[in-house]
Parts: C-alpha cells; sequence; structure tokens
C-alpha cells in the first residue's frame, strides 16, 4: 500500500513535468509565430477583440449576467482597442497598457464576485473566463516579444510638435535595449538549463 502510494506520487510529478513542458513549448512556438507574423497576428487579436465583444453582448441579451460585468468587459475590450492600435510596438508603461492589465485584475474581481453570487456549471464558468476575460490578454501576453522585431520608424507625435530629435528613430540606435517579453525569457531559460554543443573542428 505504501509503495502504491509513493508510485502514485512519482507518476503524477512525471506527467505534471511533462504537460509544463508541453505548454513551454506551446508558448515558445505561438510567440515565434507571433514575431515572425506580426500583421496576421493584429488582425487575428482584432477578430477574438470583435468575438469577445459579441460573446458580452449575447450574454447580456440572451442571459441573466450582470450589467455591471457586461459593461465593464465592454469598456476594457475598448481599452484593449487602444492597446492594439500600436500592435506590435507595445509600451508597457503606456497609459493603455496600464489600463488595460488595471482593467483586467477589476475584471476579473467582478466575475469572482458575480459567479459566487449567482450558481453556474463550472464549463460556463470556464468559457466565460475564457472567451471574455483571457483571450484577447493572453493573446497580448503572447505578443509582448514582438517589439524586439519592429523596425524603427518616425514618430508621428514628435513630428506634430517639430521635435525630431526624439524620434523613434534616434532613440532605437541610441539606447542599447535588451530584448523582452515572453520569447526572450524561454530562450534565456532554454541557454541556462540545456547545454550548448560546441563544434570541434
Amino acid at each position: 500500500m505504501i509503495f502504491f502510494y509513493i508510485f502514485t506520487w512519482i507518476a503524477f510529478l512525471i506527467q505534471l513535468s511533462i504537460v509544463v513542458l508541453s505548454i513551454a513549448a506551446g508558448l515558445y512556438y505561438l510567440a515565434e509565430l507571433v514575431e515572425e507574423y506580426s500583421m496576421t497576428t493584429a488582425k487575428v487579436i482584432k477578430a477574438m477583440l470583435i468575438f469577445s465583444t459579441l460573446s458580452y453582448c449575447c450574454l447580456w441579451m440572451f442571459e441573466d449576467i450582470s450589467t455591471v460585468v457586461v459593461g465593464f468587459g465592454l469598456i476594457s475590450n475598448i481599452i484593449y482597442g487602444f492597446v492594439l492600435n500600436t500592435f506590435p510596438y507595445i509600451e508597457l508603461l503606456s497609459p493603455s497598457f496600464i489600463s488595460a492589465c488595471v482593467c483586467l485584475v477589476v475584471n476579473h474581481y467582478l466575475a469572482f464576485q458575480y459567479f459566487s453570487i449567482d450558481t453556474h456549471s463550472f464549463t460556463e464558468v470556464l468559457a466565460f473566463f475564457t472567451i471574455c476575460l483571457w483571450l484577447v490578454p493572453f493573446s497580448f501576453f503572447i505578443s509582448l516579444s514582438a517589439n524586439d522585431n519592429v523596425l524603427p520608424t518616425l514618430d508621428r507625435r514628435n513630428q506634430a510638435f517639430g521635435n525630431d530629435s526624439d524620434d523613434v528613430v534616434s532613440n532605437y540606435f541610441l539606447q542599447n535595449k535588451k530584448r523582452k517579453g515572453l520569447l526572450s525569457l524561454m530562450e534565456g531559460i532554454r541557454e541556462k538549463l540545456l547545454p550548448t554543443r560546441t563544434k570541434a573542428f
């Protein structure tokens, strides 16, 4: 009996490590796709944003979902649209990105509060969280590494104010930026954990 208990825990740890490695490999592949096809990714995120907005509207019309949850979800989608306007260049300290992060937290709080009072099945709650709360923010999270491959262009706002010295091209070459985002994180972990092979000539 004791051996079977230990045997079960060993099997569980093996299964858990396989699941974690599979998710990491999938995220790495998605991050590479986003970097390679950033304009297509923007169109896909826009389609997901429209789908999420339509889902909120349908839930409000056909189901008994709280108006506060739906209303704040729609406001969040509008803010996600502002973040999408500058895609693939996402500035982490921009007001739109910070507002999107705040909306994500408040959205989760309102949803948890609603579903703790109004009983729904687990699959319905999971469907709401997946489509309405997680789909678009997760897409932006994966797309953070696309910033690294954006070619420098002129900042139209600085041109309008006559401040050409602070445009994006000048800043790009003056600042020695390190890569950031999901893909660079995964590559860093791979370099630390997996040994590199050196060719002998």
